[in-house]
């Protein structure tokens, strides 16, 4: 008999906390896996006494579900979502709901939809945030799609998802890829994130020569303060975690080439397709790369010479500076952020609701933080607002702590510590504050080799010189 409320489809720890996550909410949960073994051992552990069934055969499994269906693939993003999709076909009828909740590039769930609309079945694209705690507790969710599919999932999803003041951290984003567009950028966010974090605790490391304790100290007294976040916090419990063989910090005996899953690179691809300055959140994909090359910085190590790190005098007060300056770069990475939601929605005709993004962001997701309850208000308060660094409490924000933004990045250049992320974030706050930059040398260089033509200030239309007799 076709009882159950919501299969899940793939039974990796996302899929196996989401299921958990749904039953635990009082839904009747279907699920389905490749390898029959790891099904089985999920019902007989995990999901033991939990309304969730287990089935070894797709098809039994799609019959178990409750008209019209709503079945959430939870499968490795590209290929096995059109495999899986494929075996679905033809045992789904108009109606159903399939929802993809992997990290799926938006173009490819712009054409599944396409695809899936031709025989009457709904496809949703599920941007899903938290990780493995989020699935199992309550993550953020970005669902994209056709708005009447969507409602017919929103009370399992509101259930499931986060709550941050009796809000659910889930809303309808949009028509078609926006949920998985929402997410990608989400995480574009975050690796820059993570990247002001890295270069902060890298100044006081190397500039300072603190140890990780000390460390650990500074990051969570930041995070009863303003710069209150996820990354944060988790930053502090890092920085004081000890290896259980040696007794060492265990951040220090980690190899230092950081990995990645491809939504940072997406972001900053789609960035320039539309033409969008995310320079920061770029930066932090290429340290990503530069930090790869782990060999040939051994070698170059000892081949280029720089400075030599000389600790300030007052070292208290530097790390003081240190979090303005990080306040101020965040600020600034999340400006990049929203101004590229903005673009891709005007472009794609979307219509997001940047208010409401950063409402469901504030909880379950990796980059939730306290500041997202400013950018939520300053977005209410002004739905048309053109960029957040617009809105008078950013700003000002700005204003405060620009002084000591600057200082820290310079005494960073002077110690020779990279510090891309926070050195590009200000190089966008100037860029951006600009009434007049050097573009013109670089039209009147592309009108002088390549009669690419300008424009001029005191006069319209567009413009060729002979610049050097032929």
């Amino acid at each position: 008999m076709a009882s159950y409320e919501l299969g899940i489809i793939g039974l990796a720890v996302m899929g196996q906390n989401l299921a958990l996550n749904a039953a635990g909410k009082g839904f009747r949960v279907a699920v389905y896996n490749r390898t029959a073994a790891r099904t089985e051992a999920f019902l007989r552990e995990r999901a033991h006494g939990l309304p969730v069934a287990g089935f070894n055969r797709l098809e039994e499994f799609v019959a178990s579900l409750e008209r019209p269906r709503r079945i959430l693939l939870m499968v490795k993003a590209g290929p096995p979502v059109d495999e899986m999709l494929a075996q679905l076909a033809p045992l789904l009828a108009p109606g159903d709901v399939v929802m993809d909740g992997g990290n799926s590039h938006f173009l490819e769930t712009r054409r599944r939809q396409e695809e899936w609309a031709q025989r009457g079945v709904a496809f949703l694209g599920v941007g899903i945030s938290g990780g493995e705690y989020g699935a199992l507790h309550g993550p953020s969710l970005m669902p994209g799609g056709q708005e009447e599919a969507y409602r017919w999932v929103e009370p399992i999803f509101q259930r499931i998802a986060a709550q941050v003041e009796g809000e659910p951290c889930v809303a309808y984003i949009g028509p078609d890829g926006a949920g998985h567009f929402v997410k990608m950028v989400h995480n574009g966010i975050e690796y820059a994130d993570m990247q002001l974090i890295a270069e902060a605790y890298d100044l006081m490391r190397r500039g300072l020569g603190w140890p990780a304790e000390r460390m650990a100290e500074v990051f969570a007294a930041w995070n009863a303060g303003e710069l209150e976040s996820y990354l944060i916090e988790i930053t502090a419990h890092i920085l004081r975690h000890r290896d259980e063989e040696t007794g060492k910090p265990l951040v220090d005996l980690i190899l230092d080439a950081a990995e990645q899953k491809g939504t940072g690179k997406w972001t900053a691809q789609a960035a320039l397709d539309l033409g969008a300055p995310v320079p920061t959140l770029a930066e932090a994909v290429f340290a990503r790369f530069l930090s790869a090359l782990k060999e040939e910085r051994v070698e170059a190590s000892r081949l280029l010479r720089g400075p030599s790190p000389k600790p300030p005098a007052e070292p208290e007060a530097f790390v003081e500076q240190l979090q303005g300056a990080l306040y101020a770069a965040k600020v600034c990475v999340y400006a990049q952020g929203f101004a590229l939601l903005r673009q891709a929605s005007q472009e794609y005709g979307w219509n997001l609701n940047l208010a409401e993004l950063a409402r469901i962001w504030r909880g379950g997701c990796i980059i939730r933080a306290r500041f997202l309850n400013a950018v939520r208000s300053v977005y209410q308060e002004d739905p048309g607002l053109p960029h957040l660094l617009h809105a008078p409490f950013f700003r000002e924000a700005l204003a405060r702590r620009q002084e000591v933004w600057r200082r820290v990045v310079a005494q960073a250049v002077e110690w020779g510590i990279p510090v891309p992320a926070f050195a590009s974030a200000l190089a966008y706050y100037d860029g951006y504050r600009s009434e007049r930059l050097p573009a013109n040398l670089i039209q009147a260089s592309r009108d002088y080799f390549g009669a690419h033509t300008y424009r001029r200030l005191d006069k319209e239309g567009v413009f060729h010189t002979q610049w050097e007799a032929i």
